[in-house]
């Protein structure tokens, strides 16, 4: 028999916990996005970009023809978050949510959840689950670009500065992003937030799917924090879609599928090409 109770409780522990993440990526990012000042002369190519590795924030010694040359200042933490390697930041991205999807799984197998209330396995046909997803996942990109061109040129694109700083700058960054990193982030997101907050709770507490759906889009908007406030409302009404699509499916693999579409035909329009429909 199924531990619901012991489930939701591990379930909202690991909310919490990406909420707070979510709290202090909104934090990084926006240091991240600060362009620190430049002094003139900090650094120069060497032919092995030596001394263009060092932060170019920092100043030098200061000199006090009395006192002499004074101390050296640390690096501004924000010129140090700038540095941080694009690769890095993926592999970050990544590794952080597979640690979560990991924790979930195993309490899912642990508490004995069906994995027909999550939306996985059913008599539903794979091939149409994923053309399904596919056509969502366009649809909703469509829409999603064209807003996000409405932003940009408003100048008030609350996912351009977090895309930009995962945005790749190497063939192999894009592959790492496509292929690795925005697989895993819509298969945890929609294991949590479609899969477990609204199949499996629906199914072991009795309540209604629809408003489980609102909640948990809520909650959606709200784990994406890094975007700001209209990002989060952004991003809340992405999520209700997607529970939308869940309900009416039931099936995982749908939204997964749709919700990797839509990041994908973000970052690579936008970010890849430079795509920008109203102009910016």
């Amino acid at each position: 028999m199924p531990r619901w109770v012991a489930f939701a409780a591990l379930t909202l522990s690991l909310l919490t916990v990406l909420l707070f993440s979510a709290r202090r990526s909104g934090q990084f990012v926006e240091d991240a996005t600060v362009e620190p000042p430049r002094r003139s002369g900090a650094g120069f190519p060497d032919g092995a970009d030596h001394l263009e590795a060092i932060d170019a924030s920092t100043p030098g010694p200061t000199f006090d023809p009395e006192s002499g040359p004074g101390p050296t200042p640390g690096p501004d933490p924000e010129s140090t978050v700038n540095r941080v390697p694009k690769t890095a930041l993926l592999a970050n991205v990544a590794v952080s949510h597979l640690i979560f999807a990991a924790v979930l799984s195993v309490g899912i197998v642990l508490a004995g959840i069906p994995l027909s209330t999550l939306g996985i396995g059913g008599d539903g046909s794979v091939p149409v689950a994923i053309g399904l997803g596919v056509a969502v996942g366009l649809a909703i990109a469509t829409g999603n670009v064209l807003l996000g061109g409405i932003a940009n040129a408003l100048e008030a694109d609350p996912s351009g500065p977090l895309r930009e700083l995962l945005a790749p700058d190497s063939p192999r960054g894009w592959a790492l992003l496509l292929f690795v990193v925005l697989p895993i982030i819509a298969g945890f997101e929609e294991l949590l937030f479609r899969g477990v907050l609204i199949g499996a709770f629906a199914a072991g507490f009795g309540l209604s799917p629809w408003a489980l759906a609102v909640g948990s889009s809520v909650v959606f908007g709200a784990g994406h924090g890094a975007q700001g406030w209209i990002g989060i409302a952004a991003t809340a009404l992405l999520g209700f879609v997607l529970a939308a699509v869940f309900v009416l499916t039931g099936s995982l693999l749908v939204v997964v599928i749709a919700h990797y579409i839509v990041n994908a035909v973000e970052f690579g329009l936008i970010e890849g090409l430079g795509y920008e429909p109203f102009g910016g």
